[in-house]
C-alpha cells in the first residue's frame, strides 16, 4: 500500500478500536471529534494512510489489535518549561502549607540552571520528556527562560533543539538579576546580542507580559525584534492580572496568548476574530491556588482553545496531559470531547501545526492507546494510568 502523500513501507493496522478521535468531523461522526465507532487505522511508514471501520480495513503486513479500547491522536503539549535545573519544593510546600516563603522564585531555578552542566540539562530534559511520552504526549514545545544570560540561553536552546522542532527563546522571561537595576538594558540585551546568539537555534519568540515582569510596551520591542529575525511570536498574556498581552498577541499575529485567566470582554472578542490560540494552562491554577481561566466563556465566544501542562518547577510541575484534561473538565468548564481536542487539535493549532493532533490519512502517525473504551475516561477517571500503548511517527514507542 502507499498513500497519496508518497509514504512507502511497511504498513500495519491497529484494529478492533472500540472509539477512534480523529479531529476531522468528515471521517466520523460529524462531532469535532470526528469518532468512529469499531473503527482501525493503517500506518506506512511515519504517516497515517486510512481510517474507518474495522470491517473494512485494508490488508497489511501487520496486525494489532486495540482490544475493544480508544485510540486518539498523541497529546501536543505547546507550552513547557524543561530546561533547567533544581526544583522548588520548598517554595510549593510552603504555599500548599500557608507559610510565607522569601526565597528566589524564578530566580532560584535560574542560579541552578546557570551552575548545571550540558549534560545534567539534558539529563532532567530527556527524563521529563520520557516521563511525558509515558503519558501520551508524542508533539511537545519548550522554551529557554531560565539561563537570562547570552551563553545560558542559547546552550538552552540549543539542547532543547536536539529533541523537537518546537523551540521557543524566552530570554525576555523575567528581567535578570543582573539588571535588576536597568531593565531598558535587559530589554537591549534580549532583542539584540542575546536574539542574534538564540534564534539560530528556535522558532518561536516568548515573552511573560505582566506586571512585574514585561509590559506591553516591552513586550511589543521583544516580539518585533524577534520576528525580524524569523521567529514567530507566543505569549505569556494576561496571567496574573488584567493587562495588554493578549490583544498584543492578536495585534502581532502570534500563534498563542497562554493562560489567558484574567480577560475582558475586548480581550475575548479579539481572540474571537484572530488566529491566536487562547492555550489554557490549568496546571498552575492547581499549583498556585489561583483563580481558574474561564474555558467556557471563551468556547461560546468561538474562540479556539489549546490545553497544555505548563511543565515547569516553580508554578506547574506536571508533564501529565490527561492531569490538565481532568482539571479542565472539572474546574474550568470544559466537557470532555472539548478537552481532549483542545489537547491534541487544540495544540497542533498553536503550533500552527497542520500534520500532528489529527488522525487522518497525511498526517504523522501519533497515536494514544487508552486502557479503557472511551477517551471520556481521562476525566471521568483522574489520575489513573490509561495510556497502554503510545506510536510516535509510526513506530510504537510505548
Amino acid at each position: 500500500m502507499s498513500s497519496s502523500t508518497g509514504t512507502t513501507g511497511t504498513t500495519t493496522v491497529i484494529t478492533n478500536i472500540a472509539t477512534l478521535v480523529t479531529n476531522d468531523p468528515s471521517l466520523g461522526d460529524t462531532s469535532p471529534l470526528g469518532l468512529v465507532r469499531d473503527a482501525a487505522v493503517v500506518i506506512e511508514g511515519d504517516r497515517v494512510v486510512w481510517t474507518g471501520e474495522s470491517s473494512k480495513a485494508p490488508a497489511t503486513d501487520n496486525r494489532v489489535d486495540a482490544g475493544g479500547r480508544a485510540v486518539l491522536p498523541g497529546f501536543v503539549d505547546s507550552h513547557s518549561h524543561l530546561v533547567f535545573a533544581g526544583d522548588r519544593t520548598e517554595e510549593f510546600n510552603a504555599r500548599m502549607s500557608g507559610r510565607g516563603y522569601t526565597a528566589g522564585g524564578i530566580r532560584t531555578t535560574v542560579a541552578a540552571t546557570r551552575a548545571a552542566t550540558d549534560g545534567e540539562l539534558e539529563a532532567n530534559l530527556t527524563r521529563f520528556l520520557s516521563e511525558a511520552l509515558r503519558q501520551g504526549t508524542t508533539t511537545f514545545e519548550t522554551k529557554s527562560g531560565y539561563g537570562l544570560t547570552v551563553a545560558d540561553e542559547a546552550r538552552a536552546l540549543r539542547l532543547a533543539a536536539r529533541h523537537t522542532d518546537e523551540v521557543t527563546y524566552l530570554g525576555a522571561h523575567i528581567v535578570s538579576p543582573d539588571y535588576a537595576d536597568d531593565p531598558a538594558g535587559y530589554v537591549a540585551l534580549v532583542t539584540g546580542e542575546m536574539l542574534d546568539a538564540c534564534a539560530p537555534h528556535a522558532r518561536w519568540i516568548d515573552v511573560f507580559c505582566e506586571k512585574g515582569a514585561f509590559d506591553g510596551d516591552q513586550a511589543r520591542a521583544i516580539l518585533t525584534a524577534g520576528r525580524a529575525k524569523g521567529l514567530h511570536p507566543r505569549i505569556h498574556a494576561n496571567q496574573l492580572s488584567y493587562g495588554p498581552g493578549v490583544q498584543l498577541a492578536v495585534e502581532l499575529d502570534a500563534a498563542s496568548a497562554d493562560h489567558c485567566t484574567h480577560l475582558t470582554d475586548a480581550d475575548v472578542d479579539a481572540l474571537a476574530s484572530g488566529d491566536t490560540v487562547a492555550t489554557l494552562l490549568p496546571g498552575a491554577e492547581f499549583s498556585t491556588r489561583a483563580e481558574w481561566p474561564n474555558a467556557r466563556r471563551l468556547l461560546d465566544a468561538g474562540v479556539t482553545v489549546a490545553l497544555s501542562t505548563d511543565c515547569n518547577p516553580g508554578s506547574s510541575f506536571t508533564s501529565s496531559v490527561p492531569f490538565c484534561i481532568a482539571l479542565a473538565v472539572r474546574d474550568m468548564g470544559m466537557t470532555p470531547d472539548e478537552a481532549v481536542w483542545s489537547a491534541t487539535a487544540g495544540g497542533a493549532a498553536a503550533l500552527r501545526r497542520t500534520d500532528v493532533g489529527r488522525v487522518v490519512p497525511g498526517a504523522r502517525a501519533d497515536l494514544t492507546l487508552l486502557d479503557a473504551p472511551s477517551h471520556v475516561h481521562l476525566a471521568y477517571r483522574p489520575g489513573v494510568p490509561l495510556v497502554s500503548g503510545v506510536w510516535r511517527r509510526g513506530v510504537r514507542v510505548v
